[in-house]
């Protein structure tokens, strides 16, 4: 079955953390280097001759998957980090899955953080999507997911346009996910099917802060009302140092983002407003 799957790894600079990932992963592998300054390509090359290395001569962030995509010649693509990768057996599961539901295009696996395995908090909001599940998908129906937990229907992704430069890295997976959505496709969390993630610990910077919100307001730009963009602004205005400088970075990236803006069909619209809405104002999924 994982003749059917390619796991597409994206990094940059992070070598320690692929010799433990890289030989963990039941599938061929496409990775895509972003342009690393410490020899990852070399290394990998020389201690993984199985895995295909791309390199890229700069860091285009997450548009580095679509290449890996692109690459691929699977119908189905799970999507991994350099300090992540795919529970045994989860591959097999996927393929499974994504076979017997042929309108699901992003299978949102569940994804257990750290040696501790716990679950990560995204992943139990998904699984209790307010937006329900519909017969033909295999479960909750979601409007976003965690790029390194998913796996995806090459095709759709594709014609979705993979995801781009406008957000350019973090909070990326929205509006593929409401791209996918608005011409039908269905997106799904399934707890079956179980990623591992061992993030470095780092702090919760400003910066980091910053950039979270920066493309959750460049996403809202490409696809979102005007009275919800405007709304989102002025609460990042209000929102102390990280939300002023969200803004300051979002403004440079306008042109950008305008000239990709289309609006959604109104029942895409209808379930993005559901999950900004009481109780679900802090759920993303």
């Amino acid at each position: 079955m994982t003749s059917r799957i390619t796991v597409v790894v994206m990094t940059r600079d992070r070598w320690p953390d692929l010799q433990t990932s890289l030989a963990r992963h039941e599938a061929p592998v496409i990775l895509v280097d972003n342009g690393s300054s410490d020899g990852t390509p070399r290394l990998v090359r020389e201690h993984f001759p199985h895995v295909e290395v791309v390199e890229l001569s700069r860091n285009v962030g997450s548009v580095a998957r679509n290449v890996g995509v692109e690459r691929a010649r699977t119908p189905y693509v799970a999507f991994a980090d350099d300090d992540s990768w795919w529970a045994a057996g989860a591959l097999t599961q996927a393929v499974h899955v994504l076979d017997t539901h042929p309108r699901l295009a992003v299978l949102a696996g569940r994804m257990l953080v750290g040696p501790e395995e716990r679950p990560d908090p995204l992943c139990e909001l998904m699984a209790d999507s307010p937006l329900g599940r519909d017969d033909d998908l295999p479960g909750p129906s979601v409007l976003g997911f965690l790029a390194c937990g998913a796996v995806v229907r090459r095709d759709a992704y594709l014609a979705g346009g993979g995801f781009d430069e406008v957000v350019f890295f973090m909070g990326e997976e929205e509006r593929l996910a409401l791209d996918l959505a608005a011409v039908g496709w269905g997106l799904a969390y399934v707890q079956d099917v179980v990623a591992h993630h061992h993030p470095s610990p780092v702090r919760d910077s400003v910066e980091r802060q910053a950039r979270a919100a920066r493309n959750r307001l460049l996403t809202m730009l490409m696809r979102r009302p005007w009275p919800v963009v405007l709304g989102a602004l002025l609460e990042d205005l209000r929102a102390g140092r990280a939300g002023r400088l969200a803004v300051r970075q979002t403004l440079v990236r306008v042109p950008a983002a305008l000239r990709r803006r289309r609006r959604l069909p109104v029942h895409v619209e209808a379930a993005r407003r559901l999950l900004d809405s009481p109780p679900q104002a802090a759920r993303r999924p």
